[in-house]
């Protein structure tokens, strides 16, 4: 096997997608710029304002925060007093097994993996399973990413008893309707929830529908009680003006997340029949990434990282890729790049 192959088997690319810096390291001589493909954001964000200059010289005011957690709990149908701003989605759910103190976690598998790399490290049991698997299994967690990454796998009522229910919806705004939050936490004109919520949590994440996960924004859902506690471990600023501001122009635009979604959903059908057409079987996704497979997926994940193109290989499943969408202008440099990869 090749340099970049070993590279490859070492988990240079496995562990998540966007390792440009790997990826150039494995594959000098791959043209530039790259197009990556490895993860699910969006191409083409969100037009969020910038901070304001002196915002920037300043601590956030707790004041603000609120107002962007009013802002996101309007969109996500819930109450604003069962909704925390956090750095991102990734530091929530680390943040989760202290919070909670469960010593075992069940993970609905396959999906991302810092999920169970966040109960490990808190000293928890982790197993994994499929959804019966894990709402029938003694932890004390069922973790559940819905719709799942990387098949796109929607759970759509969820029950595991007294026992602590998370949900990461990190790519649920391609199908709002498939989320569970207005089902737990109805906002206040809804009235009350259809749901037991004492033990419910649920991950919303800003970067990926809106294309800007460098802003590191995202929200804990959960009982009121429950959200000032996590909200708790991140201190008194817990995001940063930019992410205010990009949070407070976006969440009230609905007309852009409109478009966004048909969009998204015409993108990744053209994706699907690029695929196909060129040997992989389609398995799944969302409408911001595409789960392929193909009997020599790890030969082809090289000949298009040769090619400048990277996608997300797996561990334990050598026969997928997943597949990002590109840019308008990067749908030739694709779609000869998946030709060339076939010989």
């Amino acid at each position: 096997m090749s340099a970049p192959g070993s590279d490859l088997q070492a988990g240079a690319f496995l562990r998540h997608g966007g390792r440009l810096a790997a990826a150039r390291g494995a594959f000098p001589d791959a043209p530039a710029p790259w197009l990556d493909l490895s993860t699910g954001v969006n191409p083409r964000p969100y037009p969020a304002r910038r901070a304001d200059p002196a915002a920037l010289r300043r601590l956030p005011d707790p004041e603000e925060v609120a107002a962007l957690e009013a802002a996101a709990a309007a969109a996500f149908g819930v109450s604003p007093d069962r909704v925390a701003a956090t750095p991102g989605t990734e530091a929530a759910l680390r943040a989760l097994p202290r919070v909670l103190g469960a010593r075992s976690a069940a993970i609905v598998s396959p999906t991302y993996g810092g999920h169970a790399e966040a109960w490990r490290l808190a000293g928890a049991r982790v197993s994994h399973g499929s959804w019966d698997e894990a709402r029938h299994s003694a932890a004390e967690a069922v973790v559940l990413v819905n719709p799942n990454n990387p098949d796109g796998a929607q759970v759509r009522n969820p029950d595991v008893g007294d026992r602590w229910l998370i949900v990461d919806e990190a790519f649920v705004e391609t199908a709002p309707d498939v989320s569970l939050a207005p089902t737990f936490f109805p906002s206040l004109l809804a009235g009350q929830g259809a749901r037991d919520s004492r033990h419910t949590l649920v991950l919303r994440s800003f970067g990926k529908f809106y294309g800007l996960p460098g802003v590191r924004l995202g929200f804990v859902i959960a009982e009121p009680g429950l959200a000032a506690r996590i909200g708790a471990q991140f201190g008194d600023w817990p995001v940063s003006a930019e992410a205010i501001a990009a949070g407070l122009a976006a969440y009230p635009d609905e007309a852009w997340r409109e478009r966004t979604r048909l969009r998204l959903a015409r993108d990744a059908a053209r994706l699907d029949g690029l695929l196909r057409a060129n040997g992989f079987e389609v398995l799944g996704g969302t409408s911001l990434f595409r789960l392929a497979a193909a009997p020599d997926a790890a030969r082809r994940f090289e000949a298009l990282a040769r090619r400048g193109v990277l996608t997300r290989p797996f561990p334990d499943q050598p026969t997928w890729l997943r597949f990002g969408l590109p840019k308008p202008k990067d749908w030739p440099r694709l779609k000869a790049a998946l030709e060339g990869s076939r010989r």
